[in-house]
């Protein structure tokens, strides 16, 4: 069964991710999003990404990827990172609907799109990584700072709490809060009216958007991944690693 479904609605993709209730990221589903990513330039004006009604992602599958040796976790974390980097450098206009919580690297998925429309369902979102000892990977920490300023991304880093979809919407991190059975034909149909634009003109003023962030992933990405493995394999780390996969 495939982890990510797409369809079409007029010219607007929806890519939906699809492992269950919980959509846990792994390296199946970051390889089918890829390709499904890739095969809408050219093809779609528009993309919006959805998940379930209980999460939207539940970040990285960890009783898969705590099974990979260093350099097969490097490998998956790579393809991760460039998978962000494809869908936050797409030439078209995206949307992510939050029906369901969106943790870790579900948020991290989140913020590597223009929008993110979410259900008035008291459902959270955030980034826990510093309370399991690690960092937030370089290219999310660099695309939250991006979204909503460094002091309240250094807030949300600092405490790796997750928050409720209306509080994030105070900081920017929501950019719309929605009735939960209307939420899905309202972003199609606010996706629809922004990709009216000419797709040239959007594509140009979305390329200075990213240039930034490209220009310095480019730079440091493997140094600053180094650093998340070290992190990511340490012996305490590990340990809360297990015992988190255990909610799985």
């Amino acid at each position: 069964m495939l982890t990510v479904t797409k369809e079409f609605h007029d010219h607007i993709a929806i890519l939906r991710l699809n492992r269950g209730p919980t959509n846990p990221i792994n390296s199946t589903m970051v390889d089918e999003l890829s390709q499904a990513l890739a095969t809408l330039k050219g093809t779609a004006r528009g993309m919006v990404l959805c998940g379930g009604e209980q999460f939207f992602s539940v970040g990285f599958d960890l009783p898969e990827v705590l099974k990979l040796d260093r350099p097969a976790m490097g490998g998956f974390l790579k393809r991760f990172n460039q998978l962000c980097l494809d869908l936050f450098s797409a030439p078209f206009p995206t949307i992510c609907a939050l029906s369901g919580h969106a943790v870790a690297g579900g948020n991290i998925l989140a913020l590597a799109c223009d929008y993110r429309y979410a259900s008035s369902e008291e459902k959270k979102i955030g980034l826990n990584e510093l309370q399991l000892g690690l960092p937030v990977p370089y290219l999310a920490d660099m695309m939250l700072r991006h979204t909503i300023g460094n002091r309240y991304a250094s807030q949300m880093l600092y405490s790796g709490e997750f928050m409720s979809f209306s509080d994030a919407k105070i900081i920017g991190l929501i950019d719309v809060v929605g009735p939960p059975d209307e939420l899905e034909d309202f972003t199609i149909e606010r996706l629809s009216q922004i990709a009216s634009f000419r797709s040239q003109a959007f594509s140009a003023v979305k390329a200075n958007k990213v240039e930034e962030i490209l220009s310095r992933f480019e730079k440091s990405h493997q140094s600053k991944n180094e650093l998340f493995l070290d992190c990511w394999f340490s012996d305490p780390v590990q340990k809360n690693l297990l015992e988190a996969s255990v909610k799985f």
